[in-house]
C-alpha cells in the first residue's frame, strides 16, 4: 500500500478523514483489486485490535488458519473483503463511519454555555462551567470539569488543551488516549486524571491501573498510586492527587444539590455572614481580585465559580486580618477540597511567627493523620486531655477517600478555656485548656508557611473568621446552607 492510500484509511479508521480524501480512497479502492485486498487487510487488523482490547481469545483452529496480520476467522476476513467491495459500490457504509460519533453526552452538571448537542466528533469545546460527562463508543466514560478546552480526533483520541478529565476505562477501550501540550496518557484500561493548567506542566494521575505516558523523552509507565508531571524530559514524579479530579460518581450529589436551589442558599447565608457585626474577615475568591501569593484559581463549588487551589510546597496565599487586637472568642470556617495528606501537617491558617513573646498566635491546621488542630501559642491543655502531642486536635479525620468539599470549623472560647471542632456541620470533639490566652492574628499565610512543613494540597472556596463562637446550630445551619450536595 503506497502511503498516500496508507494515510487515507487510517484516517478512515480513526473517524478524521475528510469529504475530499474519501472520495479520493473510495476511487482507489475502485481502481485496484490490490487496494482492496490491502485495506481488507487493514479493516482486518481493526478488528483485532478490537477484539484483543475486549478479551478475545481466538480457538485453536482458528489460531492455525492463515493471515496477513492477527489470526481472526476466515468468515471476518471475508466480510472485511466484501465490506472493501461494498463501499467501493455505494460508499454507504463510509459516509456513515463519517456520521458515527467519537463521544455521546451522558450529563451535564452545571454547564450553562452548553447548546444541547448530544453527540461529539472533531469540533473544538470550550467549557466555561460546571462539568461535562461523556461516553465512548468502546465504553469510556470521562469527566471534564471546567474550565476545559477540548477536542476529539477519533473515539479513542481526546486532545485535552486545557482544565482537567477523570477517565474511566474498560478492557475493550484499551488504549484510549489523552494528548495533551506536553505529551500523551496512553490507558491501559484503567481510571486515571489528567490534569492541564493555565501555567506549568500537563500532569497524569494513575488512580487504579496502568497508563503509559509518553513525551518527548520517551514512554514511561505509571500504575496505580504514580503521577507524572509531564515535560521536554521524561517528567517528574508528582504526589497522586486523586480529590482534584471531579469523577462520575461525584456526579448525582451535585446536580441534586444544584436542583434543590443550594447555589443560591449559599449566596444567602455568605450575605448573612457579611452582615455580621463580629465578622473579621471572609473571603470568596469569585468576588475579588487575585490575593498576594502563589496559588491557581480553578472552579470552586459552583458552576463558574472560583476556589484557591494549592499544589506544590510554597504555594500560598498572604492575608493581614485582626489587626492588633486581642479576641477572647474565635470562630474559623473553610469550605475545603482535600487531594492530599501533607507531612506532617497542612496550613489552613497560620499567623506570622510562634513567639514566646506574643502569647495567642493562631495556627490552625490538619495533622498527618487528617484530623484537625487549633494550636495556640502560650496555651496550655488541661490536666487529663486525651491529646497526645500538647494540643487541641478533633477525633474524625477529615479526609475522604477522594475528593469531596468538607466544611471545617473550629471554635475558641478563651474564656471558657475549650475548643471544638465542627466536620460538615455536626460537633467532633471539645477540648479544654487550663491557659487560654486571648487569640491573636494579623499577618498570616494560607497553605505554604515555612517553605518546609506547612502545605496545602487541595483547593479553599470561602474562609471565614468571625470575632464570636457560633452556636451548634449556626454551624449545622451554615453548613446546610453551603453545600454542594444533596
Amino acid at each position: 500500500m503506497n502511503a498516500e492510500l496508507e494515510t487515507w484509511t487510517s484516517q478512515y479508521l480513526d473517524g478524521t478523514i475528510s469529504a475530499d480524501k474519501m472520495a479520493s480512497l473510495s476511487r482507489a479502492l475502485e481502481e485496484s483489486a490490490a487496494a482492496r485486498c490491502e485495506f481488507a487487510d487493514w479493516l482486518d487488523l481493526d478488528a483485532a485490535l478490537g477484539d484483543h482490547a475486549a478479551g478475545y481469545e481466538p480457538t485453536a483452529v482458528e489460531s492455525s488458519r492463515p493471515f496477513r496480520f492477527f489470526s481472526l476467522p476466515v468468515s471476518v476476513r471475508s466480510l472485511a473483503a466484501a465490506a472493501a467491495i461494498v463501499l467501493v459500490a455505494t460508499g454507504a457504509l463510509l459516509l456513515k463511519s463519517l456520521a458515527s460519533p467519537y463521544a455521546t453526552v451522558i450529563g451535564t452538571t452545571g454547564v450553562t454555555d452548553w447548546d444541547g448537542r448530544e453527540t461529539l466528533r472533531g469540533e473544538t469545546i470550550a467549557l466555561s462551567s460546571g462539568a461535562l460527562r461523556l461516553h465512548t463508543p468502546r465504553g469510556a466514560e470521562i469527566v471534564i470539569e471546567a474550565p476545559a478546552t477540548f477536542r476529539f480526533d477519533s473515539g479513542e483520541r481526546l486532545h485535552l488543551l486545557g482544565g482537567r478529565l477523570a477517565a474511566d476505562v474498560p478492557p475493550a477501550a484499551k488504549g484510549f488516549t489523552v494528548v495533551t501540550p506536553d505529551g500523551d496518557a496512553v490507558d491501559l484500561g484503567t481510571r486515571f486524571g489528567v490534569d492541564v493548567p493555565t501555567e506549568g506542566d500537563s500532569e497524569i494521575h494513575v488512580f487504579e491501573g496502568e497508563v503509559i505516558a509518553s513525551g518527548s523523552g520517551g514512554d514511561r509507565s505509571l500504575r496505580t498510586g504514580d503521577a507524572l508531571a509531564m515535560n521536554c524530559g521524561n517528567g517528574d514524579a508528582r504526589e497522586l492527587r486523586s480529590g482534584a479530579f471531579i469523577q462520575s460518581d461525584e456526579l448525582p450529589a451535585l446536580d441534586a444539590g444544584l436542583a434543590a436551589g443550594q447555589e443560591a442558599r449559599s449566596r444567602e447565608a455568605t450575605a448573612a455572614l457579611k452582615a455580621d457585626p463580629s465578622l473579621i474577615t471572609l473571603i470568596a475568591f469569585d468576588e475579588e481580585s487575585r490575593r498576594p501569593g502563589v496559588y491557581r484559581l480553578v472552579q470552586g463549588r459552583w458552576p463558574g465559580s472560583r476556589a484557591a487551589e494549592f499544589v506544590e510546597v510554597g504555594d500560598h496565599l498572604r492575608l493581614d486580618i485582626g489587626g492588633d487586637r486581642a479576641w477572647p472568642q474565635l470562630t474559623l470556617a473553610a469550605w475545603v477540597r482535600l487531594d492530599r495528606l501533607g507531612a506532617p501537617y497542612q496550613s489552613l491558617l497560620h499567623t506570622d511567627g510562634w513567639s514566646e513573646e506574643n502569647p495567642g498566635q493562631v495556627h490552625w491546621m490538619l495533622n498527618g493523620d487528617a484530623t484537625m488542630r487549633l494550636a495556640l501559642r502560650e496555651n496550655t491543655l488541661a490536666p487529663g486531655s486525651d491529646e497526645k502531642h500538647g494540643y487541641p486536635d478533633s477525633r474524625t479525620p477529615v479526609l475522604p477517600e477522594q475528593g469531596r468539599w468538607v466544611h471545617l470549623v473550629v471554635v475558641y472560647d478563651s474564656e471558657k478555656g475549650t475548643v471544638r471542632f465542627y466536620l460538615n456541620g455536626r460537633l467532633d470533639d471539645e477540648t479544654h485548656q487550663s491557659v487560654a490566652h486571648p487569640a491573636r492574628l494579623g499577618p498570616a499565610q494560607i497553605g505554604n508557611w515555612d517553605q518546609q512543613d506547612r502545605k496545602l494540597s487541595g483547593r479553599i472556596d470561602q474562609l471565614v473568621v468571625l470575632g464570636r463562637a457560633l452556636s451548634d446550630a449556626e454551624i449545622g445551619e451554615l453548613h446546610e446552607a453551603g453545600t454542594p450536595y444533596r
